[in-house]
């Protein structure tokens, strides 16, 4: 891979962003467009007007806690719900949840959303636990904390947090052996960083990193600091190391890095002793079936009359079996449910909903594609990888496929049928895209089968032969975590075995999905398109080329680009190899207008060449909430990358009005819109 040079820069010196503690404006300047954008904060409650949490006033004037006022940052940041469409809330309630497993406890941090920089409802980056950026040419970033900041345990939030994660964490040989996380390189150099005072710290490149501020908003943010006040104690280079050692073999692992990397996992959640600056913190220590999570007194956030967020003190998460979230969600056992529920369960969720004092809204799903197949171009058998890499079997395989079926079998109409392309909201939207090699023609596929070399069929059975003599028998892999994914493989399969091809479904656990694809034994595999389906030009377009290992159809050849050439196999397709150079020439590029340019060339390539095979898109997605839940929006967007699913929707302002202020709206609730209506007959 050739290191990224720096281009040409634009007229004005520098491109910088002062984003503040505010809302975003009505129009966001994008990234490198060389203009000089301030937002000016404005001004929030006066401290002596900031409101105490009830359940917090017992510690406070028992001094176990500082007062509110001295717990905020100086200048915490001022949430506007007038500016959101929502209203004031009151403290109190606990919220229940259900997910499928222990580890789920870090959807926690997903939605709970706290982020150096993050997305608004509108996929705009805005400060959140920073102060404001300045950002220079997509080289420079300073980075302003809010003075005052504390992390949950009420110990000061500085640059210091930065430093020993940059030095003690990120380049210690023991902690990193892979160095800084490829998202802090530009090309292949990693920043220089600089502490300019308590809390002011810059990360500058001699070329673009248009990669950074992303990173620091994503539902599994790349962390750049670390509580070091209390992770020092686990650090060889400030305790003995000696005993740390011992101390380490005591509890079956191998030294003290590894006692340190289990400590620094601020994503996994389960350490209760670990400081956290989201808006709740973890008190159940695992393993457990059911896990609390309690205010973190020292948030950062309130709204515009001085109350702390967040407004609930509690989040309850109970693990359930998969299967029965949907049965639990229509008795009423959980107040706020949208994963491990699908859309074949909103009708049995609408019929209950004034009987359990719910409301179920459909949100939209704005993923390339809702559910896609991914044949394994690094494929460990020969034979195979030969016909996954040949365009015409992709084509015939993706134009044998029924959609409008599946569509109106599954999705009674409501889903978008094609190829994985982006969402219909996004400005690099083209309809065509998403109708390449995608309509239902049986003709087609089969002279397209007849060119890739699949000509004998049996006679008995009319399966064609590969040209090994094998009958055509793919075994498409599955996470097996809904019945969604085997409806539509069904239906998959009847259509394939009209041109001679032999579907059959393997459910899988998911960690053994995933192993078997990286190691090539999978030939193809069925999950989600897309992850950002919303993307603008300043987006990353590190999707649509092998950029990462978790890419399904071409693992190896993305693995080889995540580690640097260390591991998996270097890309010998022509094709994946011109959006790999596309890709970085869109990490150079400054000017927007050139990186749309990139963004629709790689677009046009992936529906020509079906490197993935799309089928449905927009599913709606349902969302039940107690009908006392204020502040949860009627219409929203459900999506993993970018938006953190509830995350985006600023789960810290949802609150619970008084028993029985709730039952009108909830009644209300069961007309429904149009869309919901017609879902739900």
């Amino acid at each position: 891979m050739r290191a990224a040079t720096p281009r040409a820069r634009l007229a004005a010196p520098v491109a910088a962003f002062l984003f503040a503690a505010i809302s975003p404006p009505a129009a966001a300047v994008p990234f490198g467009a060389g203009a000089l954008s301030v937002l000016a904060a404005r001004g929030g409650p006066s401290p002596s007007a900031y409101v105490e949490p009830p359940v917090l006033t017992a510690p406070v004037q028992a001094g176990e806690l500082p007062p509110v006022e001295k717990r905020l940052p100086r200048r915490p940041l001022v949430t506007r719900l007038a500016k959101m469409g929502r209203e004031p809330g009151r403290h109190g309630g606990r919220l229940r949840m259900l997910v499928s497993r222990a580890k789920d406890v870090r959807l926690m941090v997903v939605y709970g959303y706290a982020r150096l920089v993050g997305y608004d409802e509108s996929f705009e980056l805005v400060p959140d636990i920073l102060e404001r950026v300045v950002v220079e040419d997509e080289r420079v970033f300073t980075l302003h904390l809010r003075p005052g900041h504390r992390w949950s345990d009420g110990h000061p939030f500085t640059s210091e947090d930065f430093r020993y994660w940059w030095e003690d964490i990120a380049n210690h040989r023991e902690l990193s052996p892979s160095g800084p996380p490829r998202e802090l390189l530009a090309g292949e150099s990693p920043p220089r960083f600089e502490v300019l005072d308590e809390t002011t710290v810059r990360y500058s490149w001699d070329s673009p990193n248009p990669f950074f501020l992303p990173a620091l908003a994503g539902a599994r943010p790349v962390y750049i600091y670390a509580p070091s006040h209390w992770l020092r104690r686990f650090h060889a280079s400030y305790e003995d190391r000696e005993r740390l050692d011992r101390e380490a073999r005591e509890h079956g692992r191998r030294g003290w890095a590894s006692i340190h990397n289990r400590k620094d996992s601020p994503y996994r959640n389960l350490d209760i002793d670990a400081p956290t600056l989201q808006p709740w913190r973890n008190v159940t220590p695992s393993p457990a079936q059911r896990y609390v999570f309690r205010r973190n007194p020292f948030f950062h956030r309130v709204d515009g009359s001085g109350r702390q967020l967040p407004y609930i003190d509690e989040v309850v998460m109970t693990v359930t079996d998969t299967k029965l979230i949907p049965a639990k969600t229509g008795s009423g056992e959980t107040d706020l449910q949208v994963r491990g529920l699908g859309f074949d369960d909103f009708t049995f969720l609408k019929r209950n909903e004034k009987r359990i004092g719910r409301r179920v809204r459909l949100w939209k799903t704005t993923k390339g594609s809702h559910v896609a197949l991914f044949p394994n171009l690094n494929a460990k058998d020969p034979v195979w990888r030969a016909l996954f890499r040949d365009v015409r079997f992709r084509r015939a395989l993706s134009l044998a496929i029924d959609r409008r079926e599946i569509n109106l079998i599954l999705y009674r109409g409501f889903a978008v049928e094609g190829g994985n392309t982006v969402d219909e909201s996004s400005p690099l939207h083209r309809p065509e895209r998403r109708e390449k090699w995608a309509g239902f023609d049986l003709a087609r596929a089969n002279a397209l089968l007849d060119e890739a070399g699949l000509m004998g069929r049996d006679p008995e059975t009319g399966m064609r032969r590969l040209p090994d003599g094998r009958p055509a028998v793919i075994v498409v892999e599955t996470a097996g975590e809904t019945s969604e994914q085997a409806d539509i493989l069904e239906l998959v399969h009847d259509t394939w075995l009209a041109v001679g091809i032999k579907l059959y479904t393997k459910p899988l656990q998911r960690e053994t999905f995933r192993n078997r694809i990286f190691a090539g034994e999978t030939l193809m595999s069925v999950w989600g398109g897309l992850e950002n389906g919303v993307p603008g030009p300043s987006s990353s377009p590190a999707e649509l080329a092998p950029t990462s290992q978790q890419q399904l159809q071409w693992p190896k050849w993305g693995q080889h680009y995540q580690t640097r050439g260390r591991t998996g196999e270097a890309c010998d397709g022509p094709y994946a190899n011109g959006l790999l150079r596309l890709y970085e020439e869109w990490i150079e590029a400054l000017a927007p207008g050139r990186r749309t340019a990139i963004w629709n060339r790689m677009l046009d390539i992936h529906a020509e060449r079906v490197f993935t095979i799309g089928i449905v898109a927009a599913i709606p997605q349902p969302a039940v909430v107690n009908a006392r839940l204020r502040n949860f929006p009627e219409r929203g967007v459900y999506n993993w990358e970018p938006g953190a699913h509830l995350g985006i929707h600023r789960m810290d302002t949802f609150w619970f009005a008084a028993a029985g202020e709730g039952e009108g709206e909830g009644a209300r609730s069961g007309h429904g819109s149009k869309t919901e209506r017609k879902a739900g007959s």
